[in-house]
């Protein structure tokens, strides 16, 4: 069991940063593959990036290669999800999720067990 808390949303300008994090309860976070997903209003939730569970390798969607960039800090149980050059589409609730796995690119929510509540990232151009 582990318990999963987004912070670090907010409002930002098109082309601006954030660093989203989720820091995770429980002793056993490195046995954890991480996720992180997003959803806009009426969309449905989409994978954005994942990172094993050592954090030496990473998985990213398309729409946000070269922009994001996802790290995991398993002495402090934290997985962070650093945003470049943000655009307006980039707008969701941002979510982290887990599941204790060594295979990571998961990239449908199903693959999931554990999600956090979510924080809401706004990008206003």
């Amino acid at each position: 069991q582990v318990l999963l808390v987004e912070s670090g949303g907010g409002l930002v300008q098109a082309g601006g940063s954030l660093r989203l994090s989720c820091a995770a309860s429980g002793r056993t976070f490195s046995s954890y593959a991480m996720g992180w997903f997003r959803q806009a209003p009426g969309k449905e939730r989409e994978f954005v990036a994942a990172i094993s569970r050592n954090g030496t390798s990473t998985y990213y969607a398309d729409s946000v290669k070269g922009r994001f960039t996802i790290s995991r800090d398993n002495a402090k149980n934290t997985v962070y999800l650093q945003m470049n050059s943000l655009k307006p589409e980039d707008t969701a609730v941002y979510y982290c999720a887990a599941r204790a796995d060594a295979y990571y690119r998961r990239t449908r929510p199903g693959g999931y067990d554990y999600w956090g509540q979510g924080t809401q990232v706004t990008v206003s151009s």
